[in-house]
């Protein structure tokens, strides 16, 4: 008799226990992301030119926190933002469709090597000994800021390493691919900036995050990944000319935010 009530109790405790990562739920999240990037070469091409800026730096672009500007729906993208929606086909792994929206700015305050041609005398007199100090800004302003759009499709797989009553811990890792549709900012050598959207090449990451889901359905989220980004074809100029521009390099990006899980199934 009282091995039939623990085995009673046990199947009832077993099924008010909602797994937030079963089977057929859905994750939402948003969030906020900081990351740096290693040295680039950067390579210009169009009429007139063709030269590379070898090891240049970059940093990335945070927004100064304000609840106006964080948490204003008119205003919540202006920030290093992460958003995406995941799909559990199987329990505890998630397939994930999102963007990140880095920002990343050229530091004006540098010299770096140059190779190639400028037939310009005017911005040809800036380089020097095969050098070009860009602190003056004449010869080149660079940053993707609007922003390095990372959309991508990843995989993810979630392990439950601390079960209680009112929440849950998650370890996760996975990888993921995408596309790069940066709004790049650019004044090249006098030429009316550039400021458009334009698909400019592709990426590739590693990820592993740590996730604490309370009452079984909110998320909180400490991301990181490691990436790589090419970009062979980046919009450099306002005409129609093939003025273009070329870079690869990895990142690490931390991010942080909070999501939301629904469809939840019961254990049978």
């Amino acid at each position: 008799m009282l091995l039939a009530v623990t085995a009673i109790v046990g199947v009832k405790a077993q099924k008010s226990h909602v797994d937030p990562f079963k089977k057929g739920s859905v994750m939402v999240f948003w969030g906020w992301n900081s990351s740096v990037y290693s040295k680039s070469d950067i390579h210009f091409k169009g009429d007139g030119y063709d030269f590379q800026l070898d090891n240049v730096t970059a940093h990335d672009r945070q927004t100064k926190f304000d609840w106006g500007t964080y948490f204003n729906p008119s205003s919540i993208t202006i920030p290093q933002v992460n958003y995406r929606i995941t799909y559990f086909p199987k329990d505890n792994l998630g397939i994930t469709l999102g963007m990140d929206h880095m920002k990343y700015v050229m530091d004006q305050d540098q010299t770096v090597d140059v190779k190639g041609y400028i037939n310009n005398p005017e911005y040809a007199s800036l380089v020097q000994n095969g050098k070009v100090d860009l602190s003056d800004a004449k010869l080149l302003t660079f940053e993707h800021t609007d922003g390095l759009n990372y959309i991508n499709i990843g995989a993810q797989k979630y392990h439950n390493v601390l079960n209680k009553k009112n929440f849950d811990l998650f370890l996760s890792y996975g990888a993921g691919v995408g596309a790069l549709l940066p709004k790049s900012n650019v004044r090249l050598m006098g030429n009316e900036r550039s400021d458009r959207f334009h698909l400019a090449g592709f990426g590739a990451d590693a990820r592993a995050a740590v996730s604490l889901v309370a009452i079984r359905h909110i998320v909180v989220q400490v991301e990181g990944k490691f990436g790589y980004i090419n970009m062979p074809d980046i919009k450099t100029t306002l005409n129609n000319k093939p003025d273009k521009a070329s870079q690869d390099f990895v990142y690490g990006e931390l991010d942080f935010g909070i999501g939301y899980t629904f469809n939840t199934k019961k254990y049978n």
